[in-house]
């Protein structure tokens, strides 16, 4: 895990960052207002620093590479989709941030790939973008109830999917281990319950199916409720203009004097 320094410090900065997030999503809920709208775009320039620090300090050290330093793996473009479903709340991209944050960030959280200590820069990045996803993802869909919409689970894991096949054709032209499809990570993730390579391959896709629905339960009662009201409200609606229509004056019939 922590390979040079103590975890101590990796998971005191993890605390601390659940502690934040539960505080903001419990204000955003009590005390709803525009401050929501900027908070989340501050979370959204967190991690978009986060992006640019990360890429531009390998470039400055010389140890950029096209195996190893392109925003690939999930974390990494969830970084990038959470940033800007913050910024703008466009509703397809919370519901990316949601499933990628919640059922595969979450697990970056608990078992982090990290080969360097506190107060390394990569640390620091390491940190601010994973925890910052998550937040992201709570606060957007907790603290600002902006929630999933029917038909979430497949949309998001059929873009799941088709953004995996490009990246493991990228991984078998450059040789690369984006979304570990060559390999599981060197230090010990939840991959290694999933079965030996290639199968937890298969075995991760069925997992994140699976997770994605129950990510999506909560919400379900809501959207049926809501389904409830709306035909309940068209009904009504219908039923108000065919009694209008049936208290219509009837055209006058017109007379003539014999």
């Amino acid at each position: 895990m922590l390979a040079t320094i103590s975890p101590v410090a990796y998971w005191t900065s993890v605390i601390i960052g659940a502690l934040a997030c539960v505080a903001l999503c419990l204000a955003a809920r009590r005390h709803p207002g525009p401050w929501t709208v900027a908070m989340a775009r501050v979370v959204g320039l967190v991690l978009a620093a986060d992006a640019v620090s990360y890429s531009v300090g390998l470039a400055v050290s010389g140890t950029w590479s096209a195996r190893t330093s392109l925003p690939l793996a999930l974390c990494d473009m969830g970084v990038v989709v959470a940033a800007v479903a913050c910024w703008w709340r466009v509703p397809l991209l919370v519901e990316i941030t949601w499933f990628w944050g919640m059922a595969g960030t979450m697990q970056g959280v608990l078992t982090p790939d990290l080969d360097v200590g506190f107060p390394h820069l990569v640390f620091f990045q390491y940190v601010a973008g994973h925890l910052g996803i998550v937040t992201a993802a709570l606060f957007l869909v907790v603290g600002m109830r902006i929630e999933p919409r029917r038909g979430a689970v497949l949309r998001v894991f059929a873009i799941t999917a088709a953004y995996s096949l490009v990246v493991g054709i990228v991984d078998a032209a450059t040789g690369a281990d984006y979304m570990y499809f060559r390999k599981p990570p060197g230090e010990w993730t939840l991959l290694r319950l999933l079965g030996p390579w290639p199968w937890y391959i298969l075995s991760e896709a069925v997992v994140a199916l699976v997770v994605f629905t129950l990510l999506d339960l909560p919400f379900r009662p809501g959207r049926r409720r809501a389904a409830a009201e709306a035909a309940g409200a068209g009904a009504a609606a219908g039923a108000a203009a065919g009694q209008d229509a049936g208290d219509g004056t009837r055209p006058t019939e017109r007379t003539t004097t014999p």
